[in-house]
């Protein structure tokens, strides 16, 4: 099973992947951004845009992912915002064509909500400042100017199945997802304060400077 977890940027797509893969054995996760920032680091900075553009990301996510689901003995997790519906048929339609068992999921939250969890986001500003490298403000603004664009797209009926996140934690949407998905996780066992510390690691880990 291929899970593709979507949603805007700031929205909870990559805590709600790490919680699952914490919680079912055997599965993994594979995501696509990095590739894609790969293949951006690739071009002169004038040229760089947003590289789900570039025809060669569209189709080596196909490729690779068509690859782990037919090779790996697990759920292969996929935390990945698509909203151009060209693009999405590209990949998500594609693997389906292929005949990979797809359950995809967008998480929604009010537009607030969103906001205020970029800015929590902002958990490496101390690291950013240290360092005198700016490129992950550059991309929490970035995302703030694609928030209203992702909202309304994927909204769209095409994006189904819709989560709203708003007042639920990264543990419960992961129960929601894996439910849906007929699944089973592992209890969540870990106290509140434990599961932010573990969300915070995950947030570290995914800081971006380009």
């Amino acid at each position: 099973m291929l899970l593709w977890i979507n949603g805007p940027y700031g929205g909870g797509k990559t805590q709600t992947a790490h919680e699952i893969q914490r919680r079912l054995p055997g599965s993994v996760i594979c995501d696509p951004e990095h590739a894609g920032f790969g293949l951006r680091r690739m071009l002169p900075p004038g040229l760089r845009g947003d590289f789900q553009d570039l025809a060669s990301w569209r189709k080596g996510v196909v490729e690779v992912l068509d690859l782990a689901a037919a090779k790996h003995d697990g759920v292969v997790i996929v935390p990945m915002t698509v909203t151009d519906s060209g693009y999405f048929a590209e990949t998500v339609g594609a693997l389906r064509d292929l005949h990979h068992d797809v359950r995809h999921f967008t998480l929604l939250a009010e537009r607030g909500t969103v906001l205020r969890r970029l800015r929590e986001r902002g958990v490496g500003r101390a690291l950013r400042h240290l360092t005198g490298r700016n490129g992950g403000a550059r991309g929490e603004k970035w995302a703030v100017q694609q928030l209203d664009h992702c909202l309304r797209r994927l909204g769209e009926p095409e994006f189904a199945e819709h989560l709203w996140t708003d007042h639920s934690t990264v543990p419960k949407t992961a129960d929601r997802i894996a439910v849906l998905a007929g699944l089973q996780l592992r209890p969540n066992k870990d106290g509140a304060l434990r599961n932010r510390l573990r969300q915070a690691r995950v947030g570290l880990r995914h800081i971006r400077f380009d």
